[in-house]
């Protein structure tokens, strides 16, 4: 199953060349530790029952889905109760992301996404992020769009060449980051003006997801909360308008200090 092609013509195109469809197709390709981003799976037991366990030891996601849905996802073919989609590109590990800053020489620069589930926010995020030269971003497996196809349109071009990486426990990645010396910048509306913090060092800026901000835990990891001023009616932001603005007051700051 390719998980590396950039040159697809379209979405649609992209989207059925890393769907896997069937109960033994699916389960030779979690068996060979093809890139799987999640199944969905409509009833239990037999073969779909392993299915769920295979799923569960590797740590993939599994959603249960009518019958219409994986129809749809199959595009037609037997499907027999399962579809598997494959991850669009390779995700990577925190510790790749802290690498790219040293070996640039510069102090990690990184946003972590606190389940920010439309996909089409996730992509605008990862196309600012890469312009505003981020050192990479970090996304939950659960409660969270992944490196699917949307992404990738989304943010032209960009999911191509910003490292993504995908962990199981957001809050005890934010534990490594900040045994590694990255500060924990939250975006809440409880915070600190954003330009006036000091945000020229180590940082990783959370940003929370598009209805409810960023949760109670990973809140309470923040070493500091930024704030945007809100002088009309409305009291929020999109979350990628918002993760922008706040990003390139990092920049600002960083090339005003160099």
């Amino acid at each position: 199953m390719p998980t590396n092609n950039r040159n697809f013509k379209d979405k649609e195109d992209f989207i059925n060349e890393n769907i896997i469809a069937g109960r033994n197709p699916v389960i030779e390709a979690l068996k060979s530790d093809s890139d799987i981003d999640c199944i969905y799976i409509c009833g239990n037991g037999g073969s779909l029952g392993q299915i769920r366990k295979l799923a569960k030891d590797k740590n993939i996601v599994v959603k249960d889905a009518l019958e219409t849905k994986l129809s749809q996802l199959a595009n037609g073919a037997s499907h027999q109760g399962v579809v598997a989609v494959g991850a669009c590109g390779k995700y990577v590990t925190v510790e790749d992301i802290l690498e790219i800053s040293r070996k640039k020489g510069t102090s990690p620069f990184i946003i972590i996404c606190d389940e920010i589930e439309d996909p089409h926010n996730l992509g605008a995020i990862i196309r600012t992020a890469e312009s505003a030269g981020a050192d990479g971003i970090i996304i939950p497996k659960r409660r969270s769009a992944s490196l699917n196809a949307t992404v990738f349109k989304t943010s032209a071009g960009a999911a191509s060449w910003l490292p993504v990486a995908r962990v199981s426990n957001l809050a005890n990645t934010i534990d490594f980051l900040k045994e590694n010396g990255v500060w924990i910048y939250g975006t809440d509306a409880t915070g600190e003006d954003y330009s006036k913090t000091d945000l020229t060092g180590s940082i990783g800026l959370v940003i929370g997801s598009e209805g409810f901000g960023i949760s109670r835990l990973i809140m309470k990891k923040c070493d500091f909360l930024l704030k945007l001023p809100m002088l009309g009616k409305i009291t929020s932001l999109n979350a990628s308008v918002a993760a922008g603005i706040f990003m390139y007051e990092a920049v600002r700051q960083r090339l005003s200090k160099n």
